[in-house]
Order: C-alpha cells, then structure tokens, then sequence
C-alpha cells in the first residue's frame, strides 16, 4: 500500500511516497481502506519535528480519515466489513489503508461524502474536548477563540452558538478571515495583528469571557486570563508562541479562573469513543441539517500531499484541507 513518509525534519519538500505492506487489525481494532484522510496542524509540527508521536502510535501521519472497513479484529461489534465510517486514528492517515480502534469510528453524517466526513474528526473532537468537557461552556456564556478559522476554531465556535447559545467571539489574521467568521454567525472578530484583547473586550461591552481557547500560549497566556469574567476558563491547546508565560497567580486565585490543557493524541481509545458518541447524538445531526458545516479550502491527490502541508505552512486555510487516496470515490457518498 502506499503511504507518506519522511526521514528527517524539514519543510513539506521532505515528504514522501513510498510502499509499506498493508497493516492487520489487532484486537478492538478495524483495518480501514482510506478514501480520504483530513490534513492538520499537528502533522505539520510532526513533520518540522516538533511533536513526536506516541510511542504506541504509527509513524505515519494523519490523525483522521474516512473509508470503509475492510477487516475487523477480535472483540469488535457493531462494525462490520463494508461499512462506511469516518474516524480519529492515533497516527497512520496518510495511506491507502489504517488500523483504528474501533471505539474511534464513526458513521458518516447523512449525505455526506468521504472527501467533506475526513474533515471532521480531529477537529471537532478536539473542540468538543476542550469547549464542552474542559472549558464546561454553559447556556449562554461567551466563547473566545483565537485564530478562528482553523478548523478546530470553526468547529468550535459553531459548537458554542447552535448548542450553548454563546455569545462567540473570535481573532483573525486578514480581512477576508474576518468576514469568512461573520459568515459564520460569529459576534465579534478582530484582528490579532491588533490590539486584539483590547478590542474584544469592547466588543463584549466590556465584560469578561467564560471560555476562551487558544494554542498560541507564551506571550499571549497573561492577556487572556486578564480577559476572562471571574470564574472564567483558558484552555490551551499548543503553545506555539512559547513554552513559558508570566502569569498573574494572586488574579487566578482571586477571580476563581482555571488555566487548563489538553493533549488528545495520548488518551486512550475508551476516552476518543466517549467523545465520539457524543458528536454522532449531538452534533452529527446538525451536520447532516447544514446547521453546522466545516469548509474544505483545498483538496490533492495523496501523491501531491506536499502541496497540502504547504497550504498549513502559509496559513492560507479556511477550515480544512484534505488528501484524497481515491479521488472518484472520495467526493462520492457512501454508495454513491
């Protein structure tokens, strides 16, 4: 089977395409043959060499991808071969076939394709993640992500308004980000260019936040927790601005606020398919209905994936970017 590869750190001119044998599906697990495989932000920090896998998780990259299941192990029910799902895999999507715990699996939303259902696991399990279950966003509370066009940021944020009410607000990098956040029903969006906290904090009329997210930490991590309302939270999901922030203790403690993160690679599989099961009763319906929906800004051809990660590299997305390892049946519905 084919499958991406690299041997040394570098820029996307690293990647590779090259044969592997077909893995074999253990217990719990299902073998997956790859229609598409979404393209995110930790692949490109693996590939730079800034975020190693696990030491049980493949060494190919790729954490979510959509296909059909093509051989289960031992101990899997409710999965059969011929099945169409979708899936966060703990690395191994950029090939021609996956091994997945089966607990990680999902059905496809309704009408959904392969290509539009790959775009969706990493991301909206980490906003669930991180939104719902860390942050604990509450009916009507108000939600601030920085660099809300990401596909986590889209996911999240759309989260927030159709199942919690929130006031949402958000930070971008151009204009054409801005307005594309203003498409998306969101209250508020500035510039992080600016003086971003200043201007979210005028646009929230002066109040504080309930939740904000945000992977930029260093620098950043001070303005944030100063932005929130008392008893606010910060959940950070990278630290991309740097390892290390000077932080107000005695405000933390005062204010009742909690600085929180989260890794999800690392969690087990009983963990990602307790997030999974409540994104197909929750969220996948409101998928299916258009309510909610997560644009796919580009799409190529496995072969061309280091045109893909070149697209992260610039920061050009607007939601997701997805390889295709069959593209006739990639951009077809399940039994289309």
């Amino acid at each position: 089977m084919r499958v991406v590869e690299f041997d040394e750190p570098g820029g996307p001119e690293v990647l590779h395409l090259r044969e592997r044998a077909r893995p074999a599906p253990g217990p719990g697990d299902v073998l997956v043959r790859v229609l598409a495989a979404g393209v995110n932000r930790p692949d490109i920090q693996q590939r730079r060499g800034l975020y190693p896998p696990p030491a049980d998780a493949s060494d190919i990259l790729g954490l979510d991808v959509a296909g059909v299941v093509e051989a289960i192990g031992s101990g899997v029910d409710g999965l059969k071969a011929g099945d169409a799902v979708c899936a966060l895999v703990n690395g191994g999507g950029y090939a021609d076939y996956c091994v997945v715990p089966a607990l990680q699996c999902m059905p496809l939303p309704a009408g959904f394709s392969f290509s539009q259902a790959a775009a969706l696991p990493e991301v909206f399990m980490t906003a669930w993640n991180n939104l719902i279950w860390l942050g604990r966003l509450e009916m009507g509370e108000s939600f601030m992500m920085q660099g809300g066009t990401s596909g986590v940021g889209l996911a999240a944020l759309q989260i927030a308004k159709q199942l919690r009410q929130a006031r949402t607000f958000a930070t971008a990098g151009t204009a054409e980000k801005i307005e594309v956040l203003k498409q998306f029903g969101v209250d508020g969006a500035v510039d992080y260019h600016g003086a971003w906290d200043e201007e979210l904090c005028a646009l929230n009329g002066g109040e504080g936040f309930d939740v904000i997210m945000d992977g930029q930490a260093g620098p950043y991590t001070g303005r944030q927790l100063d932005l929130l309302a008392n008893d606010g939270r910060l959940v950070l999901l990278a630290s991309h601005l740097g390892a290390n922030a000077d932080v107000n203790v005695r405000a933390i403690v005062r204010r009742r606020l909690t600085l929180t993160g989260s890794t999800l690679r690392p969690r087990p599989a009983e963990y990602k398919g307790r997030l999974a099961a409540d994104l197909v009763e929750l969220v996948w319906p409101l998928l299916a209905s258009g309510a909610i929906r997560m644009p796919i800004c580009a799409s190529f051809p496995l072969e061309e994936v280091a045109k893909a990660h070149a697209v992260l590299d610039a920061n050009a997305q607007i939601g997701k970017v997805v390889l295709h390892m069959d593209p006739d049946k990639a951009v077809s519905a399940p039994g289309g």
